[in-house]
């Protein structure tokens, strides 16, 4: 290189640190790229929350949840220091039911989203790859269960098994697993085709190792989306069949419950459905914006 009069001009060789762009793999990008979205990370904020809150309730509560004093019933918010949200209609502090019924919405919103992901990841994972006939008989049960709504499915099956916490799971998770199965029977369809797989093919590798080891977690950003969306789906599930009476049995603490059993007081103890209320909708607002963070930081249309 030379400048105008012709004069060769020294060659300074630049740092290895500026030449080379520090390698990342695709979840250390996304995860970059999660973090950078405000709505994301305030959704996070809030899902570690109540983590937080389910996890440490024992702890954190300033009662348990079924102790009650009948000579403090329905007391109103901010007008006993021992009681700041209040009271119930028995007497049970209101702010520890609260927290209590965090880990009832965490537990069954992380339990059903379990039941959805081993079920739907399997049998879409079947029919995906294998096809013909079990990818027939596969997609015929996903358009059985489509035909049934979930939430009357539930209440039918809380109706003839009886209510409580693991029939609330059971009744939810049965019918939440359609959309993940769905999902990754897709995914899967179009992966099955792809050189590498065939490559592992011509060397022998199992049918269960491709499918394990090489499709589904290629599969696996869309199916994480999902997740993220099913949990508050799970806990507004619970949350609807708890407030109808057949869900979560007392004396567990549970949101949806505590809006049922408010709607006979709700003209003057306004605070016995607006609290849970409010819980309710920001555990789905959480949720939601977390999911939307994950799906645009896993989009692989926007890595840089």
């Amino acid at each position: 290189m030379s400048d105008v009069k012709g004069a060769a001009l020294p060659f300074t060789p630049q740092p290895k640190s500026q030449l080379m762009r520090p390698h990342r793999t695709l979840w250390q990008d996304a995860m970059r790229r999660f973090f950078r979205n405000r709505l994301a990370v305030f959704g996070f904020a809030i899902v570690v929350t109540f983590l937080f809150l389910a996890i440490f309730a024992d702890l954190i509560a300033p009662f348990r949840y079924d102790r009650v004093n009948f000579t403090k019933v329905l007391l109103f918010p901010f007008r006993d220091p021992m009681h700041p949200l209040g009271t119930d209609e028995v007497g049970r502090d209101y702010l520890s039911r609260l927290i209590y019924g965090a880990r009832t919405s965490m537990i069954v919103g992380l339990s059903v989203q379990t039941f959805a992901v081993v079920i739907g990841v399997t049998l879409g994972g079947l029919a995906g790859y294998l096809g013909g006939w079990v990818d027939y008989l596969i997609s015929r049960l996903i358009d059985i269960m489509t035909a049934f709504p979930g939430l009357l499915f539930a209440i039918l099956l809380i109706t003839v098994a009886g209510g409580g916490l693991t029939n609330v799971i059971i009744a939810l998770g049965i019918t939440s697993w359609i959309g993940i199965a769905r999902l990754t029977r897709g995914q899967l369809l179009s992966l099955r085709e792809k050189e590498y797989i065939e490559a592992a093919r011509c060397i022998g590798v199992s049918r269960r190792r491709i499918i394990f080891n090489h499709l589904i977690p290629n599969a696996l950003s869309p199916i994480l989306v999902a997740v993220s969306f099913g949990i508050p789906a799970a806990i507004f599930g619970e949350a609807g069949l708890s407030f109808l009476g057949i869900g979560v049995n007392d004396p567990i603490a549970s949101w949806g419950k505590m809006v049922g059993v408010a709607d006979a007081y709700m003209r003057v103890y306004w605070h016995l459905a607006l609290f849970p209320t409010m819980l309710i909708a920001l555990a789905m607002l959480g949720f939601s914006f977390m999911g939307d963070g994950l799906r645009d930081a896993l989009d692989p249309k926007l890595i840089e």
